[in-house]
Parts: C-alpha cells; structure tokens; sequence
C-alpha cells in the first residue's frame, strides 16, 4: 500500500510564518527529511524518522522520499521559503519523471510557504508592486552565460529583478559580474534591497543604489532586489525608508 509525500515550505525562518497546513503536514509525518539546516528547524516527536542530508543532495533526497512513500511511509520533504521556488518540489517531480512507474500513482502534494522575494519585499514596502522576476545567480545546475544573458534580457524589460542564491564563499564573483551587467542596462540610481536572514534575529536590511551596492554584505542568506526604471523610495526622517513600484507605467492609472 503506497503512503504520501508532502513536500513543505517553512518559509525564511520565524515559526509564525510557517502555513497552518505546513505544520499539519509536518505533524502528520512518519519521516521528515531536507538539508540539515531545514530539518533542524523542526522538532519532531516521538516516533518521526529524521533524514537530514546535504545541501547539494537535492535529487538523492528526492529518490529516497519517493522510496519511503511507495513503501507506505507518511512522508514530509521539507525546504525553506516555497518549495517550489529554486528548491525542491521541482527535484521531486524531476524524480518521478525518470523513476519508476510506481511513482507516477503516488499522492505527492506541495504545501506552500513564504518565499524569500515576499518575505524581503514586505519589510521595505511594496518594491513587486509591478512586474517583476527571479533569477538564481548560482550555476550549480546551469552555465554563466545563460544567466548573465538572462539578466540583461530582464533588465532591459524593465523589470523589478529578485537575486536568489547571490554569492558564496565558492562563487563569490557572481553578484559583482551580476552588477556589471545591470550596471550596463539601468540606471545608476536604482534602487537596490539587500536582505539578509530576513525574519530571524540576525535581519539586515540594506537600501541602496546600483552604483553604491556593496559585495562584503551579501552571502547565500541574502537576497537582493533590483528596482525597475519606476520603483521609487520614499525617505523618512528616522532612516526607516519605504520603496515601492507604482502599479501603473506611463501615466496609465
């Protein structure tokens, strides 16, 4: 008798962000399994079976839950922000696609959850107020050029642009080579958030410019935000400011 797999976002890291149904999920679950990091945001009760793995073991972690639940394991695939944006519902569903026939009877559901772009967005005020895009900077699973070709296609769109997966100690040349290109298709003067570990305690919120946007402050935790040619910052005296992208182009209201 074949069991189930739920595959969860926990959102960026507070408890209160996380889905009413994520947590029935979760709770519901003989076997919890994600990257390390994820996993150890839960805790899980007696009787659970907890499989932490690596963060580059996403297509392995995938297979194994797919195992469990075609063996009749309650299983729960958990990630951060939305499973389905740069994480792992596209694994689990790239698993089933070339593995065994089994797996295409199985009852797999996402559970969403509060993607980093949203979560950052709502702490500076309404900058995916209009079209916007997201690009993950890593090339783990795709080359350089196509990215940057991306990037440029976007910026010359005009679109809000969010950053995922900006820079690690492994690629640190990404995020610079990133500004270069947009430094060569938008303004100067556009506005870019820096968001670091939004909604945990360590939180670092930066509003500055593509001109003046600094490297030392973005890693893997952060996600950057570009301004289209509209979005505007509303400065306030106490230094807390709003931006925002009108929902209107060219004088159409």
């Amino acid at each position: 008798m074949s069991g189930t797999l739920t595959i969860v976002g926990l959102g960026p890291g507070p408890d209160d962000w996380v889905t009413p149904a994520a947590r029935v999920a979760v709770e519901r679950a003989s076997d919890l399994l994600g990257y390390t990091r994820y996993v150890d945001r839960l805790t899980p009760h007696s009787g659970q079976r907890v499989h932490a793995s690596d963060n580059r073991e996403e297509l392995d972690r995938a297979h194994h839950a797919l195992q469990l639940a075609n063996d009749g394991a309650t299983v729960a695939v958990v990630s951060g922000g939305d499973p389905g944006v740069f994480a792992m519902a596209a694994a689990v569903f790239e698993a089933i696609e070339s593995g065994p026939v089994s797996w295409r009877a199985l009852d797999v559901r996402v559970e969403p959850g509060v993607t980093a772009m949203l979560a950052a967005a709502s702490r500076v005020g309404a900058p995916l107020g209009h079209d916007f895009c997201a690009i993950s900077l890593s090339d783990n699973l795709k080359p350089w050029p196509l990215i940057a070709r991306r990037l440029q296609l976007a910026a010359e769109a005009d679109f809000v642009i969010a950053l995922y997966n900006p820079a690690s100690k492994a690629r640190p040349q990404q995020i610079l080579d990133a500004f270069v290109v947009l430094r060569g298709c938008r303004s100067e003067t556009t506005p870019v958030i820096l968001a670091r570990a939004v909604g945990r305690s360590d939180e670092d919120i930066t509003i500055t410019t593509l001109a003046d946007a600094p490297r030392e402050v973005i890693d893997m935790r952060t996600l950057v935000l570009i301004g289209s040619s509209a979005t505007r910052v509303i400065h306030r005296a106490d230094g807390h400011h709003w931006v925002y992208t009108p929902r209107f182009v060219g004088g159409v209201m």
